[in-house]
């Protein structure tokens, strides 16, 4: 008498079975690729987050000529913002203007500013300086007429103040004079300017230390000492090494939920062969 030879019975596979078939090795190396350029990216802003050379303590109170710090049309370095300079040239008349919601010590008011045409450039170049701060706008706008009608005079004025990085221009309020400005924005200034033909215009204002007429002069102290430390930076790096962790993360629960899936199925066909409920 013969008997039956026993089925073979199958099992399922390990979790360390399924990560190490080829689809799932392939994954992984994808992973490695992309976890490679987050940890790229991770050292890259590491390294942008410590300033190696940073300004010495009262950098920014040495006056320096305006072309030692930024050229027209470029943006002010971070490290120059405050920084004290001297820029000569001409008033263009019929270009001061009132730029309102200007503080002097807490209290509100106005500023008015000026076209200033810089001295022996090669192609025309401006600088919109603050010239002086008023309490109301009656006072700027007296101040104004002061100006233009004393800004025939040919000679250079030497002009001395702080540099500050342009604040952006604002879309006025519905119930607001259209042509009134709140900020102080060289590219605003400009859209009133006359004579502007082929001009070059710095992006950053000049905030003058000494106010000229009627004016007050307008509080600028010194920027406060910045830090070695950009913690921006270092937050970005620390994303960047998240990122790299979770891609591998990613790779690890799609390989065990297959695995999972699979050894649900076997499950499955076994309990459907022996006629048992299927497991859910």
């Amino acid at each position: 008498m013969t008997s039956a030879q026993p089925e073979l019975e199958a099992f399922p596979p390990t979790l360390r079975e399924v990560l190490l078939r080829p689809r799932w090795l392939a994954m992984l190396a994808l992973c490695l690729v992309v976890a490679g350029v987050f940890a790229w990216l991770g050292q890259w802003q590491l390294g942008r987050s410590i300033n190696v050379n940073p300004q010495p303590p009262g950098a920014t109170e040495e006056v320096l000529p305006i072309a030692d710090v930024v050229e027209p049309g470029d943006y002010l370095p971070e490290p120059y913002v405050g920084q004290r300079v001297t820029a000569t040239g001409m008033w263009i008349p019929d270009d001061f203007l009132v730029v309102g919601s200007r503080f002097n010590d807490d209290v509100e008011g106005y500023w008015v500013t000026g076209q200033l045409r810089i001295a022996e450039t090669e192609t025309p170049t401006s600088l919109a300086v603050a010239i002086g701060w008023a309490p109301t706008q009656e006072a700027a706008e007296a101040a104004v007429a002061e100006l233009n009608a004393e800004a025939v005079s040919t000679a250079p004025i030497a002009v001395t103040g702080r540099l500050i990085s342009d604040e952006g221009p604002v879309v006025p309020r519905r119930d607001a004079d259209p042509q009134s400005m709140s900020r102080m924005s060289p590219p605003a200034l400009l859209s009133h300017w006359h004579d502007i033909e082929g001009l070059d215009v710095y992006r950053p204002y000049l905030a003058s230390e000494v106010a000229i007429g009627p004016l007050d002069d307008i509080a600028s102290p010194a920027p406060p000492e910045g830090s070695t430390v950009n913690w921006l930076n270092i937050f970005y790096a620390i994303e960047w090494a998240v990122f790299a962790g979770f891609a591998f993360y990613l790779w690890y629960r799609l390989a065990k939920d297959a695995w999972e899936r699979e050894v649900e199925e076997m499950e499955d066909a076994a309990a459907a062969a022996s006629g048992a409920p299927p497991v859910s």
